[in-house]
């Protein structure tokens, strides 16, 4: 099945407090354990760069782990952005910057960072090198990178059964953007060749029916 692009933002009000309120507690619990893999929580204190963070959760998750860390969270989407923010306590926001910003253009206040993490922006962006050249960008040799997507499944009968699966108890806006988010994801294989083509040596682990994890340090 070929890739079906998706929009790129989610500004829509009612789309946003769907997945603003959504529990995505296993897989974003999921995401946590495996950077905890990569970066010790106990002595990572660096800065960190949070790609696509959405209303905020995994930043949050993040920084609940990581005691010590400081994060920038990146969003082009400012109804996100203003709920992330809502969301967050004011004992976290000490240490978490929430910005608006589209990428590549983004402007951020780090010119480069000791750990990047992503989740679930990749298949919204049109074009794949958007986030392997920002990554290149704003790292440094040592700088850690986390990323967790979706992968797209074999046909659209497959994604309805994911979305059946998984988003049955959640609202249709929901389900429906998940159905189209599998649509617009890449496979395995793909991701491994774009990181070839942006020479980023990275691991690329298929860790569910839906989920793909990639890892690694920038050499």
């Amino acid at each position: 099945m070929e890739r079906i692009l998706e929009p790129e933002l989610m500004e829509d009000a009612q789309q946003v407090t769907a997945y603003a309120n959504a529990d995505f507690t296993q897989p974003h619990n999921e995401f946590i354990q495996r950077l905890a893999n990569l970066v010790n929580p106990a002595e990572f204190a660096g800065d960190a760069l949070d790609l696509g963070c959405g209303p905020g959760d995994i930043s949050r998750r993040f920084l609940e782990a990581y005691p010590l860390a400081r994060l920038d969270a990146v969003d082009g989407a400012k109804p996100m952005l203003d709920y992330g923010k809502k969301l967050t306590s004011e004992k976290l926001l000490i240490r978490l910057n929430f910005i608006l910003g589209k990428l590549p253009a983004v402007n951020l206040p780090q010119h480069k960072y000791d750990l990047i993490l992503s989740n679930s922006l990749l298949h919204h962006l049109p074009k794949p090198e958007i986030l392997w050249t920002t990554i290149t960008t704003y790292s440094q040799p040592g700088t850690k990178v986390a990323i967790m997507d979706l992968t797209r499944p074999p046909s659209t009968a497959a994604a309805k059964q994911l979305v059946a699966r998984y988003a049955a108890d959640e609202p249709p806006i929901l389900q429906h953007d998940f159905y189209h988010s599998l649509l617009a994801a890449f496979t395995a294989q793909e991701i491994k060749s774009q990181l070839a083509e942006a020479q980023l040596p990275f691991d690329v682990a298929t860790i569910s029916d839906r989920h793909v994890f990639i890892s690694g340090t920038i050499a």
